[in-house]
């Protein structure tokens, strides 16, 4: 499966290119639901675009390269880092798509192996939530990463050797935005505070069951240190979408009560 042979991004490379990244679509975002099987439609809305989760049913963030070279793509949900666990940031790490390539981001990634589902939940059953970082749930995000271009190999001239050969380059883990222990404790209260602005939104994504789910590590050198593209993605039950003019309401006309006038001849008894 495509999905099983992507690699994933553990050690990032150094970006040296100064300057802005060059804007152009890199990666197309859905969003699966895997009980459903169906990609869920969105909804636009003062300019954000909605999705309708189903509580208690799993998903998958699709991701498809839109080019013929290697990206990267740093994946969010709820404001964390889908394999680090970290409060996101863009230069976390992320997966590596090769050319064309499709591929269902299924959850959190736990090991090389395995990832816990992506699940629709209660906001206070979210996996930010639980960790104290309730603060960005209920969207889903892509930062995507075009691949520095590697110059051709020199060839040195027969009578020349080098002396000595290159060093190798310096590598830098990826950080996040913020320290997560730090953001865990400074959350709890802050959730607190805002336990009204947090009530408006239902749905948040679990730390469901684990399955297996396998990757590798490569290397990946950023050709900018500012993403070619971000993608964002915005859920809620429907009664919340409701509430914020996303989805129409619903009439609700009375079930089965009596009309004085139906329209319509007498049958025969």
């Amino acid at each position: 499966m495509n999905r099983l042979a992507a690699s994933l991004l553990v050690l990032l490379a150094m970006t040296t290119l100064p300057g802005c990244a060059r804007a152009q679509a890199l990666v197309d975002l859905q969003v699966l639901d895997l009980d459903r099987q169906e990609t869920l439609p969105r909804h636009p809305h003062r300019g954000r675009d909605y999705i309708e989760g189903q509580p208690g049913h799993r998903y998958a963030v699709v991701l498809q390269n839109l080019t013929g070279e290697r990206v990267l793509a740093v994946v969010s949900v709820d404001g964390v880092n889908a394999i680090s666990g970290q409060t996101a940031g863009s230069q976390q790490s992320g997966y590596v798509l090769g050319p064309w390539q499709r591929m269902e981001v299924r959850g959190w990634r736990k090991n090389l192996s395995e990832v816990a589902e992506f699940q629709f939940t209660s906001l206070g059953d979210s996996y930010a939530a639980r960790t104290g970082r309730p603060g960005n749930v209920g969207v889903i995000g892509v930062a995507a990463f075009r691949e520095r271009p590697q110059p051709p190999p020199y060839h040195y001239p027969a009578d020349i050797a080098p002396s000595s050969p290159p060093a190798p380059m310096a590598r830098a883990e990826g950080q996040a935005s913020a320290d997560a222990a730090g953001a865990s404790r400074s959350m709890e209260n802050e959730y607190r505070r805002e336990s009204g602005l947090a009530a408006r939104q239902q749905l948040g994504t679990g730390h469901g069951q684990r399955r297996w789910d396998a990757a590798t590590t490569t290397e990946f050198e950023r050709e900018s240190g500012q993403p070619n593209q971000v993608l964002s993605v915005w859920y809620d039950a429907r009664e919340s979408l409701v509430a914020r003019g996303v989805l129409p309401r619903r009439w609700q006309g009375p079930q089965g009560a009596p009309e004085a006038f139906p329209i319509g001849f007498a049958p025969d008894p």
